[in-house]
Parts: structure tokens; C-alpha cells; sequence
């Protein structure tokens, strides 16, 4: 099982069978520790001390545990990430973690699923210490697991349309996986337990859920370990260290807009995540009809797959802002109704429908504006934060996550729903103490969270294509000779550029667009394109992908900046169109694919498509000879200009 630096078509298809595979047993193994530990642990762990409050405030204690603990965990997540970038071993940097992650949290996670062997009865103390060694035993070798599975796609193989073939499935795994347990959690409980309890189940069934669960994801994490192949390659190499926690605090405070929609996003996620962590306690102990829950589950795995799909359609007739606040309006009116559905199981059903539709739509829209604020961040600071803003979602998420599950026990407590109860034994005042804290503190929240988003997000998908049509004119700055990039500039004498496109050679003042019909952007040539794919022009680094999709920088390997910029005016489309098979740091040969359009989108928009192919600092040059007449009909392999110094 060593790394190698090729893959045969069998291996391929075994690799992405057991990536999609690892993608549903970590998604199954999520959910049962961040949903249903915690109704296992108010539900079902008896603690018998003789003194029900004490009781009680031994529940609280376990819950708080847990929330303290995931929060802590969120501090430890970089060493994690530079620990996977350091581990070198024959079976490569990701795949030992998937599984020893894997088979360790399993373990914990089955041990947590359980009394340990009747302590809570006889040393409740004692369980409290043991079990918090072991939740974040659990919690720190999960995200060993996560983080290295995640972080292996890349390394699976530098062809991007094998990757976006394996996200794709990873993608069906995971949703399934993360759907399917809230369907099977109640019949497998009831299924195992001796006593049913109203419909709850025992802590017989609630260990033997975990069993299955454990299960899974330890076949899932090794049959990551063993069908997949790591490619080997020096765009592996780790450069720098993961940044922690404090530089994301650091970047959100200079970059606004990614701190407010991180904002809103964290005051949304708590009061979501409470709905949707209290929904089976609502089944459970205010329907006494727990088997609803599946079928709310079941319902869920499709709605899910039908908003996301619509996600497209609904951005673009509404746009990003108005869309998300029509999304947390829909989610309000699913709670409204959810206030007054009681015990109706048609009205539950549409009221959760009505606050779970709009859920990934939600996701979606904050990972686009998260995604645009690199540019944002970019403009207004002249730096580029890429990784430590893309962090900063699943930090949010964690964080609303943890805060959830340390609340959700003290509801449990406060409403009666711990070991014993029924939904029979549950007073009219527990039950309203419930329904405020699951209905009117998530809609306080998301309440909050809509002010602030549309009081303090003005990173519209407008605006973020005024940022990139600004940031494309000062491309070439960071190679200007005072700038730390400029030892890197004309290496050699000499440079032979190919033509990018196929197409017919236009004059380069008679480009529609000033910065380049002027040369401010440098010379090169012009190209009317007969063909939607363009290619690279030398061997050479990709420096620059733009956002938009629609214009790429490299720098040739004898130090040379150029830029292929396809139409003008074309960042407007917001990357509709157009697909990079190229990323940032990767080395490309002369006559690779690094882009394609599709033209007729350029030109149902009513843009020009011409293809510009311009050197930055090309004045530095002593000869620059452009080697096809303007009016010549070109392909990719000809000879379109020489340099030299």
C-alpha cells in the first residue's frame, strides 16, 4: 500500500467507491455523537444517588462537559491539521489517521453509549472524569479522522475531473450517511431494547445503536484505508504551518464583511442547531410518537437533495442577500406553525419541512459570500487570506454545534425529560418551558442573526465583481522590482510563447476595453475564439485563478508574469460558463488544458469574448516580436510570441 505517483482506471474507480464509502461512515458517526449522544445521556443514563436533584445536576454536568470539551477541541483542530502535514509514512499523510482516528473514536464513542459497566450507580464522580477523558479522546481522534479524510481529495489525484467525480460522490455518501441515521435511530433503539418506555427505548437499545454505529464507521474509516491510493507529487508539499484559531480571530477584525457574515452565520447556527437537536425530544416527550422522527428523517434526505438543486435558480432570480432572508423568513413561519402544531403529525411534518428547506439553501449562500470575501479581503488589505476565510465556516459550525449540545442538556433537566419520563409524565409547564426554549430562543437568534445580515453585508455578487475587475487591472503589481516577488522576474534571457486558443488574431487597440486596447496592462495578442478550450502557453506556474473563473495568471519558468484573461466584462458572470481545471501553486506544461467556456453563455449575455493574452512588465523587454499577423486564423500549437530581455 505504498504512494505512487499514477493510478490505473480499476484503482481510480476502487478509490472513489471507498472515498464515498468513508464519506458516509463519517457522516453516520457525526450525527450519532453531536444529535443522539446527548439524548441518549438526558434520556437514558441512570444516575441513582438516591437525591433526584443531585441526579439532575449530574446530567447537567455531563452535558456541560461535552460543550466545554468541543469548544476546547476547537483550539487543539490546527495542531491536528499541522500534525497530518507532517506524518510521512509508506501508506502516506492521510490514510493512517482516517484509520486510527477511525478505530480509536469508535471505540470511545460505544464506551460513551453505556453506563462503564454500571458506574453511574455506584462511582457517579468517578464516570464523570472517565467520561470526560474519554469524550475527548472520542472528539480528538474524530477529528483526526474528519480533518485527514477531508484533506486527502487533493492527494487522490491531480486530475480535476477524477476530483470533482469523487467530491461529487463523497458529496451522496455523506448526505445519506448524516440522513439515514435519524431515520434508522428510534426502530433500531426500540428494536434492541427490553422495555420500550413509552416509545424511548432503553439504555440496552441506545448501546446497541452506538454498536452499529461504532461499526460502521470502523469499516468505513478501513475501507478508506485500504482502497484508496495517495498520489504522490511536490505540490504536496507542506510549506507552512495551519494557522490557529487567534490569526481567523485577527483576519475577521480587518476583514468586515467576513466578520459580520460569520456573525450572522454563528447567531443563525445556534438557534438551528437547538431546533434541530430538541426535534426528537419533541417527538419523544411532547407526540409520544418517536417513530415520527424517522419519518421526518426519511422525508429530509430527499428535501434536502431538492433545495440544494434549486439553490442555483433561487440565486440568481433573487440574488444572495434577499435569498437568505426570505430562507430564515420561511424558517420563522416553520416555527410559528411548529408553536401551535401540538400533536398533529401533519402539521409537524410541514412546520419541520418549513424550517429544514431552507437550511442548505442558507449554507450555500454564506459559503459563497465566506468564498467572495478572499477577494474582499484581498482588495481592501492587499493580502490574499484564502484558507484562513474558508476556516472560518466549520470553525462557526463547530463552535454553534458545541454551544448546542451544552444547552440541549440543560433543557432536558429543566423540562422533565430525563431517565424515566414519558411524554405522559411531562406537566403543561415543562412542556411551555420546552416549547420557549426549542421555539422561542432559535427565533431570537435567527431573529438577530437577519438583522445583522442584511443591516451589515453589502459584499453583493456585484460588488464582488467590481472587487475582481479591480484586482485583475493590479495583477501585475505584485511583480513590480520593489515588490519581495520581484526576484522572481525574468530569470532568462529568452521566452517562447504559444497561442492560448484557437481563433482568428485581432488587432490589440482594437480591443473593447481600455486597459488592454491601451497596453496598461501590458503587451500580447488578441484572439476571436473558434474553440471553448485554451491552453497554456509555456511551461509555467499558475499563480492567480481568479474567482470568476474567467482569467488566469502564470508565471513561465524562466520568471515571465502573464496573464489570459477570456472576454470582456466577463467577471460579471460570476463564473457562470466558464471551468478551471487548474489551481493556484500547480505546475503546468506547455499545451495543458487550464480552461474552458462555453461561448454561446458569453455571448447570450451580451459580452465580447474575445481571449487576451498580455505580459506584465512587458516594457522591460528588449525585443518583443508577436510571431501571428493580426487576421490569421491560429490553434494552440503555433508559435505567438518571442521575448527577449
Amino acid at each position: 500500500m505504498e504512494i505512487r505517483n499514477s493510478q490505473s482506471k480499476s484503482e481510480k474507480i476502487t478509490s472513489r467507491i471507498a472515498y464515498t464509502f468513508g464519506a458516509f461512515g463519517n457522516d453516520v458517526f457525526y450525527a450519532a455523537m453531536s444529535t443522539y449522544l446527548i439524548n441518549f445521556i438526558t434520556s437514558h443514563l441512570l444516575f441513582d444517588t438516591g437525591d433526584k436533584t443531585l441526579n439532575n445536576h449530574l446530567v447537567s454536568a455531563v452535558t456541560l462537559i461535552i460543550m466545554v470539551l468541543r469548544i476546547v477541541e476547537l483550539l487543539i483542530d490546527p495542531f491536528i491539521g499541522n500534525a497530518i502535514d507532517r506524518t510521512k509514512t509508506r501508506w502516506g499523510h492521510f490514510r493512517p489517521w482516517v484509520v486510527i482516528g477511525g478505530t480509536v473514536s469508535s471505540i470511545a464513542l460505544l464506551a460513551l453509549f453505556s453506563n462503564m459497566g454500571g458506574l453511574t450507580k455506584t462511582h457517579p464522580w468517578l464516570y464523570l472524569v472517565i467520561f470526560a477523558f474519554l469524550y475527548i479522546a472520542m472528539d480528538i481522534f474524530y477529528s483526526f479522522k474528519d480533518v485527514g479524510f477531508w484533506s486527502m481529495l487533493p492527494a487522490l489525484s491531480f486530475d480535476s475531473r477524477e476530483r470533482e467525480k469523487t467530491a461529487t460522490f463523497a458529496r451522496i455518501g455523506s448526505s445519506i450517511g448524516g440522513s439515514l441515521v435519524g431515520v434508522v435511530v428510534m426502530p433500531l433503539v426500540l428494536f434492541f431494547s427490553l422495555q420500550s418506555n413509552g416509545g424511548t427505548g432503553d439504555d440496552r437499545g441506545w448501546f446497541w445503536f452506538g454498536f452499529i454505529v461504532a461499526a460502521v464507521a470502523f469499516v468505513t474509516a478501513l475501507a478508506v484505508g485500504i482502497g484508496t491510493r495517495e498520489v504522490d507529487n511536490k505540490l504536496r508539499e507542506n510549506k507552512e504551518d495551519t494557522a490557529g484559531v487567534s490569526a481567523v480571530f485577527k483576519m475577521l477584525v480587518k476583514n468586515d464583511q467576513l466578520m459580520w457574515v460569520a456573525l450572522a452565520y454563528l447567531l443563525y447556527g445556534v438557534g438551528i442547531n437547538l431546533v434541530n437537536a430538541l426535534e426528537l425530544y419533541y417527538f419523544q416527550y411532547i407526540m409520544g410518537d418517536p417513530k415520527g422522527f424517522s419519518l421526518l428523517q426519511f422525508i429530509n434526505m430527499f428535501v434536502g437533495i431538492f433545495a440544494v438543486s434549486a439553490f442555483p435558480k433561487l440565486a440568481d432570480k433573487l440574488n444572495r442577500k434577499p435569498l437568505f432572508i426570505w430562507c430564515l423568513v420561511t424558517m420563522l413561519i416553520g416555527i410559528g406553525l411548529f408553536t401551535v402544531a401540538g400533536k398533529s403529525l401533519l402539521l409537524v411534518l410541514i412546520a419541520a419541512e418549513l424550517f429544514y428547506i431552507p437550511q442548505p439553501i442558507v449554507f450555500l449562500v454564506v459559503l459563497m459570500i465566506i468564498t467572495d470575501s478572499v477577494e474582499y479581503g484581498q482588495w481592501k488589505l492587499g493580502h490574499r487570506d484564502e484558507s484562513l476565510a474558508l476556516s472560518v465556516r466549520p470553525l462557526v459550525d463547530k463552535f454553534g454545534g458545541a454551544v448546542s449540545n451544552g444547552v440541549v442538556g440543560q433543557i432536558a433537566v429543566l423540562a422533565g425529560m430525563t431517565t424515566g419520563a414519558t411524554a405522559a409524565s411531562i406537566t403543561m409547564h415543562q412542556q411551555m418551558v420546552f416549547k420557549f426554549m426549542m421555539f422561542g430562543v432559535p427565533a431570537i437568534f435567527i431573529l438577530i442573526g437577519m438583522f445583522v445580515f442584511w443591516k451589515k453585508i453589502t459584499l453583493t455578487e456585484e460588488r464582488h465583481a467590481e472587487i475582481v475587475a479591480e484586482l485583475e487591472k493590479t495583477w501585475g503589481d505584485q511583480f513590480d522590482q520593489s515588490n519581495a516577488e520581484s526576484d522572481k522576474l525574468i530569470k532568462s534571457d529568452e521566452l517562447t510563447a504559444m497561442v492560448p486558443v484557437a481563433g482568428k488574431v485581432i488587432a490589440m487597440k482594437d480591443v473593447p476595453d481600455e486597459v488592454f486596447s491601451t497596453g496598461k496592462m501590458g503587451q500580447g495578442i488578441a484572439i476571436k475564439p473558434t474553440d471553448g478550450k485554451v491552453y497554456a502557453p509555456f511551461d509555467a506556474e499558475v499563480k492567480t485563478v481568479f474567482a470568476t473563473r474567467h482569467a488566469i495568471g502564470l508565471v513561465s519558468d524562466n520568471g515571465i508574469p502573464v496573464l489570459i484573461h477570456v472576454g470582456i466584462g466577463t467577471v460579471s458572470m460570476k463564473g457562470t460558463g466558464f471551468v478551471t481545471y487548474v489551481r493556484e501553486g500547480q505546475h503546468v506544461k506547455k499545451g495543458q488544458q487550464i480552461l474552458e467556456f462555453w461561448d454561446p453563455a458569453i455571448k447570450k449575455a451580451g459580452l465580447d469574448d474575445t481571449v487576451l493574452m498580455t505580459f506584465t512588465h512587458s516594457d522591460l523587454f528588449k525585443e518583443f516580436d508577436v510571431k501571428v499577423p493580426v487576421g490569421s486564423e491560429v490553434v494552440n500549437t503555433n508559435t505567438a510570441i518571442e521575448i527577449k530581455k
